[in-house]
């Protein structure tokens, strides 16, 4: 089920965005639902972890550790530097920067599990830079951006924690005192966020249709430079400090793949519908990059062991 939904998302991903391109007077007026679309998908991944996800932490925590320091600083950080650099105006740069300093996307687990990574690493980073996030996002936003635009850094951060937070977990502790209940719905889970996703793409893109042919390629090319650094830069570095491959690819997908959903929201909730552009695109093609990457790395897993048994035959 998890690989026929990664496989089939980044089609949902791209049917919605251009009926909403063609249609856009069909979607304009959900955009109230940016927000609640998001919860879901916060409730839908907190009723996916237990709180043995969580003590995982203290298993491997320094690679754990060494993950959020990378999540929280080489996204954010080359989201900027990649807006200065192609001459990006202010709310793509601002879009760009807020899908840098969110933390990592569910669909990080979905990719993890495929690329034959360790899952459990996964969802416990996860979890983890979405609570550290809460506090995180809005201190590295202000940041980076505090010299460009006023940040409401106090209402931002009462929002992560009713949009991101509170959901999680609640969604925990319903996970953790009804799990046999709950396990019948698991398998369904990971298609409600991936529906809820697709819808705020669907909105965001109708709310940009007008301006999407002036700046959607520009912004296409910051988005693939920023993912594809997050997932270079996430491998070589653990690579340089000692992490096996497993590890190494495992965190170069979570700094890689980020809460897209999330930026959206605060983008649409704070700033501008056209800064919520650099997200809806980043939503689209992380999923396509993240396929094809594990795509790779599961295939590699495979060769390795079809030499292996030749060896020993």
């Amino acid at each position: 089920m998890l690989e026929n939904i990664n496989r089939f998302f980044p089609i949902f991903a791209l049917l919605g965005a251009t009926t909403a391109y063609f249609m856009p007077q069909w979607f304009t007026e959900l955009k109230f639902l940016i927000v609640p679309l998001l919860i879901i998908i916060m409730l839908s991944m907190g009723l996916t972890l237990s709180l043995d996800d969580f003590s995982r932490a203290l298993k491997q925590k320094r690679a754990v550790l060494m993950g959020l320091i990378l999540q929280f600083s080489i996204m954010p950080t080359s989201a900027l530097l990649i807006s200065l650099a192609l001459g990006l105006d202010r709310d793509m740069v601002i879009g760009m920067v807020l899908v840098g300093s969110v933390a990592g996307g569910t669909a990080s687990n979905v990719v993890c599990y495929l690329a034959k990574g360790d899952v459990a690493l996964s969802i416990t980073m996860t979890a983890l830079s979405t609570l550290a996030g809460v506090l995180l996002t809005p201190l590295i936003i202000n940041l980076l951006l505090g010299q460009m635009i006023d940040i409401p850094l106090s209402a931002m951060l009462i929002s992560l924690v009713k949009i991101v937070l509170m959901p999680v977990a609640v969604g925990v502790l319903i996970n953790h005192f009804f799990r046999s209940q709950i396990g019948k719905i698991t398998p369904v889970l990971p298609l409600v966020s991936i529906l809820a996703i697709v819808m705020a793409i669907t909105i965001i893109v109708a709310l940009n249709a007008g301006q999407f042919d002036k700046i959607g390629p520009i912004i296409l090319v910051a988005v693939v430079l920023h993912n594809g650094l997050g997932l270079v830069l996430g491998y070589t570095c653990c690579r340089l400090l000692g992490f096996n491959h497993k590890i190494c690819k495992t965190i170069s997908i979570e700094v890689g793949l980020q809460n897209s959903g999330l930026a959206t929201a605060l983008c649409i909730k704070f700033f501008s519908p056209a800064s919520a552009l650099p997200a809806a695109i980043f939503s689209i093609w992380h999923n396509l990059s993240g396929a094809l990457l594990a795509g790779y790395w599961s295939r590699e897993k495979q060769k390795s062991l079809k030499q292996g048994y030749v060896a020993d035959k």
